[in-house]
């Protein structure tokens, strides 16, 4: 069966560019379809599903977002119409990627419309933002950041060389047909933490559950691989816990770069789950400095630099107890 990948973008403003990518895959014997989510501006070539149909599935019209259109009124309104478009066309099997291209606020409204994709869905977005911190664009979902270098405004030798390389990315991703039963496989599957601290418990742990024929999935519990764990948690791909490094929440309650969010360490209860606690990594935070630069408030503390710009210090007796409660 031909793979179907979808390109999602603002088609007023990148219509070349989006139809330069379009041949691109269909070169590759794939075929497309290509999703219109701009607002204002009469889209460069003809979608396959159009702003409209968008407005219309998000619970709006493009009629009333253009009463007194803007990014907020219309952002909301055109990632949750795409989400829905999207997904029924995943779930019936007519599309197996996505590539989006776009600016700041492409990259915003595109990558929106990836995180509420299935994981082990191919997802990459050609944005001229991808080299910098992409953590809000990225967040916990597997999406591929790739630079354009140069804007998304104009095809040239350049960027043709950058959406050739997208086209052939997304296209080898679909025919890996990586999907959710692939992620969730045929093994009960154990969810567990791990810090650098703990890495030799860790890796004994993961011996002895493997040896007992589960599947570990190890997070790195830095804020954003225990949200990943949860929200795995949610999608029903883990069926027991051993939260093993708890120091995101350490870091949520005292301001540290590693905190886990206020639904941390809730989600498995919630399911029912078997879940095993273990408060490693939880008597310190982790803080990011100049280098090799002890903030004044913790100077007394006991303390240890993780890497030169990242300086951890140990909590006290009365953080501790917070902690606990």
């Amino acid at each position: 069966m031909k793979k179907t990948i979808g390109i999602i973008t603002t088609l007023d403003t990148k219509g070349d560019e989006a139809d330069y990518l379009r041949q691109q895959i269909h070169e590759m014997d794939a075929e497309t379809v290509l999703i219109d989510i701009g607002v204002i501006g009469e889209p460069g070539i003809t979608p396959d599903i159009t702003r409209q149909q968008i407005a219309v599935a998000g619970g709006s019209s493009m009629e009333l977002l253009l009463v007194n259109p803007s990014r907020q009124a219309a952002s909301p309104v055109m990632d949750s119409g795409a989400i829905a478009l999207i997904r029924k066309m995943i779930d019936e099997g007519k599309m197996h990627g996505i590539v989006g291209l776009g600016g700041s606020q492409g990259t915003s409204n595109c990558t929106a419309v990836m995180r509420a994709l299935p994981y082990g869905f191919p997802k990459i977005m050609v944005s001229t933002v991808a080299s910098g911190d992409t953590s809000s664009f990225v967040d916990i979902k597997d999406i591929t950041m790739m630079f354009s270098v140069g804007d998304i405004l104009g095809l040239n030798n350049l960027l043709r060389a950058i959406l050739k390389n997208a086209a052939g990315a997304a296209y080898g991703m679909a025919r890996a047909e990586t999907s959710f039963t692939s992620v969730r496989g045929d093994k009960p599957t154990i969810g567990m933490t791990n810090l650098g601290v703990l890495t030799d418990g860790a890796m004994y742990a993961m011996d002895l559950l493997r040896h007992r024929g589960f599947e570990v999935i190890v997070f790195h519990a830095v804020g954003s691989g225990g949200r990943a764990m949860e929200q795995l948690i949610r999608e029903g791909v883990i069926d027991a816990v051993f939260d093993y490094a708890l120091g995101e929440l350490a870091d949520e309650l005292f301001g540290g770069f590693r905190a886990g969010g206020p639904e941390r360490l809730t989600v498995a209860a919630q399911r029912e789950l078997p879940q095993i606690i273990v408060p490693g990594g939880a008597e310190h935070i982790g803080l990011f400095v100049e280098p090799d630069t002890i903030p004044e408030k913790y100077k007394n503390r006991l303390h240890t630099f993780h890497n030169p710009i990242i300086y951890v210090p140990r909590l006290n007796v009365n953080e501790m107890k917070l902690l606990a409660e």
